[in-house]
């Protein structure tokens, strides 16, 4: 990590540093974090400060500088508002502003969320009009987040969700997307524009390179619809043939016409499988419950190519690393010397767990 000259009111220099010791400044930001009180993760609040401070020094941009902190009370906001329903599964439904309420994709929309409430799911809109909207009312506001964008030619979130504690508005789309990916357990996406395709090639592109943990991806359109198929069509086409792709990475997302196969990829995605979690290149899968040996010894063959060469796979109790995370210690795991490469794959072994 690096270290730099700081300037001092008295204009002599010292040194600021993330990793090493800053004599005159850790001590007051010791002072402060204890002042304040109740601080998470003191460590990293300290480094958030440094980098304030760093940032304060090394930039002359006006602009930059309100980008920043614009961005850092965006992303605040948005973990207080999670922060309370973290066991709770989350699923992020997109889809075009412009559709009716009258229109199937409106009422296929809103009896897919409706139905997701009711398996104790809950909904995560971006709290406009169309899909956005027909999500929130089938969940309903209690079972709702809407996470809206200002827009100058939008009429503001939808009715559903006004004055909720559970509504933030903002000002750049980046961060906004992290409130969508980032907290869902799951995504169902509906025909729409650019924005809709925007959110589907992020999704996909976030999972493929293990930037995000796998999630379902389901694409979700009407009994006899053309909107996903033709574009699955030209992903294969046009990507696949090129070899720009590869055929795993056709595993990352679903198909569905109706309300009952959407909940059903879902439910079938977290019915042994729990949560991962890496420490360096170990990869910790937590399940539901536990697996025999003939299977475990048939996936080290089977998804082999994911793992370092020589690698382990093995069934195991929770990780020391892990006491972080009380409430799921309990829980079986499976440990794996993950390469880091194929995360369509990995996609795939957690297929093969669920169906075990």
């Amino acid at each position: 990590m690096s270290t730099e000259s700081m300037a001092n009111g008295n204009g002599a220099g010292m040194e600021i540093s993330f990793s090493g010791q800053n004599e005159q400044i850790d001590p007051l930001i010791d002072q402060l974090i204890g002042l304040v009180g109740d601080v998470c993760h003191p460590a990293m609040v300290r480094e958030m400060i440094l980098t304030v401070l760093k940032a304060g020094r090394e930039s002359r941009d006006r602009a930059g500088l309100k980008l920043m902190t614009s961005t850092l009370k965006e992303l605040r906001y948005t973990a207080k508002v999670f922060e309370q329903y973290r066991g709770v599964r989350k699923v992020t439904i997109f889809g075009s502003a412009r559709v009716m309420p009258d229109s199937g994709s409106y009422q296929l929309a809103k009896s897919l969320a409706s139905t997701l409430a009711q398996c104790g799911y809950m909904v995560i809109t971006g709290g406009g009009q169309g899909i956005m909207r027909a999500g929130n009312e089938g969940a309903g506001e209690k079972h709702s987040f809407a996470v809206n964008i200002r827009l100058p030619f939008e009429d503001g979130g939808n009715n559903i969700m006004h004055g909720s504690p559970r509504s933030i508005t903002y000002k750049y789309f980046f961060n906004r997307k992290v409130a969508f990916i980032k907290e869902a357990d799951a995504v169902a996406l509906f025909a729409g524009g650019f924005g809709t395709l925007d959110e589907a090639m992020e999704v996909l592109t976030l999972v493929q390179t293990g930037k995000r943990y796998p999630i379902p991806l389901i694409l979700v359109d009407q009994p006899e619809g053309t909107y996903w198929s033709n574009w699955k069509s030209y992903v294969e086409r046009e990507l696949l043939a090129r070899g720009y792709i590869n055929s795993e990475d056709l595993s990352l997302f679903t198909m569905v016409d109706s309300v009952k196969d959407a909940v059903e990829v879902i439910n079938r995605f977290y019915y042994r499988y729990h949560s991962l979690r890496f420490f360096a290149n170990r990869l910790v899968i937590r399940l539901q419950s536990t697996v025999d040996a003939e299977n475990i010894s048939r996936w080290k063959k089977e998804f082999s190519d994911i793992l370092e060469p020589g690698g382990n796979f093995c069934l195991s109790q929770a990780l020391p690393e892990e006491e972080d995370e009380p409430e799921i210690f309990h829980l079986p795991r499976l440990i794996l010397d993950f390469n880091r490469k194929y995360f369509s794959r990995l996609r795939q072994l957690i297929d093969a767990i669920n169906r075990a």
